[in-house]
């Protein structure tokens, strides 16, 4: 008996821990949910993220993107079609100025220009024309010296120089007039520009 007694009150506590366990499970339920709730706009951001990236980029970033790559060759074709039809009028002036008087092609000249250190350049190409018909024996005789001379007034040129109005005639005035100087009688009368691109 003394078994069934002590059996006994061993029950009623295995009831207590039951009832303690029941209480003990149903507040780390409460406990589990709150940290749950506490988790969830961690959550939320993690799995949104990705979404709202992919939302912003698909609909805000690459019409934007499309529509500044579309423009400029639009801008392009137009200018392109401008320079062309200039180019074509100045290869029919060039060639009435070459019927006329006689010229002298600089190609692809290329300078970097004063005030940039060396981060941006002129390219241009021009023809140089003249009364004197032997213009073109003259300045092959001299091109490395015309050549330096080229040289030397384009490269002298900042970019604020280059971005005033009639900068293109300026520089024609300087170029005529240094070779000139740099012949020591008077050869160039004009020069007619085919190519001039600022980078």
């Amino acid at each position: 008996m003394a078994a069934a007694k002590t059996e006994a009150p061993a029950a009623p506590a295995a009831k207590g821990d039951a009832a303690v366990a029941a209480t003990g499970s149903a507040a780390p339920m409460p406990a589990k949910r709150s940290a749950l709730f506490a988790w969830l706009p961690v959550i939320a951001a993690v799995l949104l993220a990705p979404v709202a990236t992919w939302v912003a980029v698909e609909f805000v970033l690459l019409p934007r993107l499309q529509k500044k790559l579309s423009a400029p060759p639009a801008a392009e074709a137009v200018a392109a079609n401008a320079p062309s039809s200039e180019g074509e009028g100045g290869k029919g002036a060039h060639a009435g100025k070459e019927g006329g008087a006689p010229g002298y092609e600089f190609a692809n000249i290329v300078v970097n220009l004063s005030g940039t250190m060396g981060t941006r350049y002129l390219k241009t190409s021009f023809l140089v024309t003249g009364a004197d018909p032997a213009i073109k024996g003259t300045f092959e005789g001299a091109k490395p010296r015309l050549t330096d001379v080229t040289l030397n007034v384009l490269s002298s040129l900042t970019l604020a120089d280059l971005e005033e109005p009639g900068a293109k005639n300026v520089i024609r005035e300087k170029l005529v007039t240094a070779y000139n100087q740099a012949l020591g009688r008077k050869v160039a009368e004009q020069v007619y520009f085919s190519d001039f691109v600022i980078q």
